[in-house]
Order: structure tokens, then C-alpha cells, then sequence
């Protein structure tokens, strides 16, 4: 029986994703390669975040969507699942609306991080 968890996200965009991970200072292996579990179990996934203790994080393509592949007894990251998943998804956001923008002519006009962590974003757009 597999130890591995699958948790659905809404993260569909790979580059994305790449820089959400970076921007948080995750050292992360690009794929498709490996995700270590518990006796020797392995799943394969596009992104791998591995842990000192040989099991492993991952991000894999399930058709729709990339899922966090880990097994959640072995979780060794200074963020409960939860907070780790919600400060990706956080990043990964910004780099999807900027990326998005950019793609539309549009530039970064101001960036401003809130007390509440969220982040406020201001895009223009000049017409000839």
C-alpha cells in the first residue's frame, strides 16, 4: 500500500511554479525525475524538493493540474503542509499575474507587499 498523498492544487503553470519555489529560497530538482517514499516506494513527478531524510516532495502533472506528491508522515519543511502550499501558491500567483500581464504589453508599474503578507500589484499599459 502506498504511503504517498496526493494533494490537488491550482497550479498549472510550470515556469510559475519554478520561480515561486526559487523566490522562497526551495532548492528543488527539475524532473521528470524521482520522489522518494517510504521503504523504497518512489512516484515520478516534474519538480522534486528533496528532504534530509530521504522522502521526498514533489510536484507532478496529473493531466489538469500539478499535485503535491509526498507522503506526509515523513514532512520535514519549517511550514506545516498547509502554510508551505499556501506561500507557493501565494508566489506562484504573482509570477502567473505578472508573466499573464507582460504577455498583454502591460509593465509593473508598483509592488507592494502588505502587513498582512498579501502583495498589491499595479500594471499599465501606454497606447500609441
Amino acid at each position: 500500500m502506498s504511503h504517498f498523498s496526493n494533494i490537488k492544487t491550482q497550479i498549472r503553470n510550470l515556469t510559475s511554479l519554478k520561480a515561486a519555489l526559487t523566490d522562497l529560497g526551495i532548492d528543488w530538482k527539475e524532473g521528470p525525475t524521482t520522489v522518494r517514499g517510504y521503504q523504497g516506494q518512489t512516484r515520478t513527478a516534474e519538480i522534486v524538493i528533496e528532504q534530509d531524510n530521504n522522502h521526498d516532495i514533489g510536484f507532478s502533472w496529473n493531466g489538469n493540474e500539478y499535485e503535491l506528491v509526498a507522503d506526509l508522515q515523513y514532512w520535514q519543511q519549517p511550514l506545516s503542509v498547509e502554510g508551505f502550499l499556501r506561500k507557493v501558491t501565494q508566489r506562484y500567483a504573482f509570477h502567473t499575474v505578472i508573466s499573464e500581464s507582460v504577455k498583454q504589453g502591460f509593465q509593473i508599474a508598483e509592488q507592494q507587499k502588505n502587513e498582512d503578507g498579501s502583495i498589491r500589484l499595479v500594471v499599465q499599459r501606454w497606447s500609441a
